[in-house]
């Protein structure tokens, strides 16, 4: 009777142990994460639970339920997440086999980049305006009161550029774009709108794969990467050190590293962070890249911003 009664609990170990899960907050496209979700589940055969919005609004969701944490695995659109949360000891040290092609700057001891954002110039093809080289083409006559960007308080990638620029004493170049007409136009899609619509030929400072993802649904848009140089926005996968599911929560980090995982990622024409995962767009060992290093805090960056473009 014993060995029975310790099969059956046995057997019920094991079917709790199976059904067992996983939650993600994720920033980001949502076809992305869903995708991702059911090739985890397809794979693996744990159920991800996914909680997908805007940076801001899973921060606050993570900040509510902070007496009572829920996620295991956070996906943010911007890497000052990993830095901070890895600050205050909230997240988990691991680094998955998968991630040995990923760069060390796209990877720490807690977090790795899910794919990365480039930051381009974006620009209508019927335009009838010359293709734009470098940042300062968009201050030329011709695009006179022609450009749009996103706030760099609301547009982490254009934080990012903005940040650069005060590192590499190229505020000049945000001043010459302000005196020919540019617009601030809000976030990121705001910024891009107008000129999909055509009453505006280029968006200075926008996320290469928003425009291209545009591009492939027919949009008459495309993207150019400065000469002269830009940034990357890695979008940072963590896990909570609160997590109660931390060996299903590797498992989905290892999964989104993957060839597999990393080609959903390709699919939505964000950067890899694997290099040796190749797709059909420019990746990270194509751009120039400004350091942001030396920058002035965030508060004097946006400050800056603020008196150019007020």
């Amino acid at each position: 009777m014993r060995s029975t009664i310790f099969a059956f609990a046995l057997g019920l170990l094991a079917s709790t142990a199976a059904q067992a899960d996983v939650t993600v907050y994720s920033a980001g496209p949502g076809s992305l994460i869903n995708d991702l979700a059911k090739g985890f589940t397809a794979k693996t055969g744990i159920k991800a639970n996914v909680f997908q919005a805007t940076t801001g609004k899973v921060m606050a969701r993570l900040e509510a339920e902070s007496s009572n944490p829920v996620a295991d695995v956070v996906i943010s659109a911007s890497w000052g997440t990993a830095t901070s949360f890895a600050a205050k000891g909230l997240l988990l040290p691991y680094t998955s086999a998968n991630a040995e092609t990923v760069p060390d700057f796209l990877k720490t001891d807690t977090s790795v980049a899910q794919g990365v954002a480039g930051i381009c110039i974006a620009y209508n093809t019927k335009s009838g305006l010359p293709v734009p080289k470098d940042w300062a083409d968009l201050a030329k006559p011709e695009y006179k009161d022609m450009v749009t960007l996103p706030d760099a308080a609301a547009s982490g990638g254009t934080y990012s550029l903005v940040e650069a620029f005060a590192a590499n004493d190229m505020n000049g170049v945000l001043q010459s774009i302000k005196d020919n007409g540019a617009i601030v136009a809000g976030a990121n899609a705001a910024a891009l709108n107008p000129v999909l619509q055509g009453s505006k030929a280029a968006v200075f400072a926008a996320v290469d794969y928003i425009t291209l993802g545009a591009k492939a649904k027919g949009e008459s848009v495309d993207i150019v990467f400065p000469e002269s140089g830009t940034v990357v926005a890695p979008r940072p996968m963590m896990i909570l050190k609160s997590s109660k599911n931390q060996d299903d929560a590797k498992a989905f980090i290892d999964y989104v590293l993957s060839e597999e995982g990393q080609k959903a990622v390709a699919k939505v024409y964000l950067m890899p962070s694997r290099t040796d995962i190749k797709v059909d767009r420019p990746l990270i060992g194509d751009l120039k890249l400004l350091s942001g290093e030396d920058a002035p805090a965030r508060d004097a960056v946006l400050d800056g911003f603020k008196a150019i473009f007020n």
